[in-house]
């Protein structure tokens, strides 16, 4: 059967990622690995993720007092605090993070080298990395705060 794969050209199809933020496609070897706990800490990603296009009506029924927006800000931030896999993410958004950089890039190349079955010790929900009460100020800013710079409210 080998013989007739390398006859045929069948070839072990090639591992490819993308960028878990921006979906920008990544060439092998690059990137930054992130956990949970460390994405879900930044109030950077938490104000990009809040303003998005598909995000930005909840947000602005948030800071309206309707109750309905912030139920589905807490959900959104539920969705990503909850991401048991590490986070591949491109240079593009790295400098959301208060990371070690080259500590994540290394951390990138193995789950590269391991065609993304490595996971740091760290890697979970973030509720299980981080102490609860941090936890609970991510949280806070997260549903009651991100984006509220971007939202022009009419009074």
């Amino acid at each position: 059967m080998a013989l007739m794969d390398a006859l045929f050209g069948k070839k072990k199809k090639e591992f490819k990622a993308s960028c878990q933020i921006t979906k920008e496609p990544l060439e092998k070897g690059y990137g930054y690995l992130l956990t949970t706990a460390q994405v879900v800490s930044s109030k950077r990603y938490w104000d990009l993720i809040m303003t998005e296009p598909e995000t930005m009506s909840y947000t602005i029924s948030h800071f309206k007092s309707q109750p309905s927006g912030t139920q589905m800000r807490n959900m959104i931030f539920e969705k990503y605090a909850t991401i048991a896999k590490p986070w591949l993410v491109s240079d593009s958004v790295i400098n959301y993070f208060e990371v070690d950089k080259l500590t994540a890039k290394d951390l990138a190349k193995k789950w590269w080298e391991s065609e993304g079955t490595f996971t740091p010790a760290t890697t979970g929900p973030a509720a299980q990395h981080l102490e609860e009460a941090i936890f609970s100020s991510v949280k806070d800013y997260a549903v009651q705060e991100a984006g509220r710079g971007k939202v022009k409210l009419a009074n």
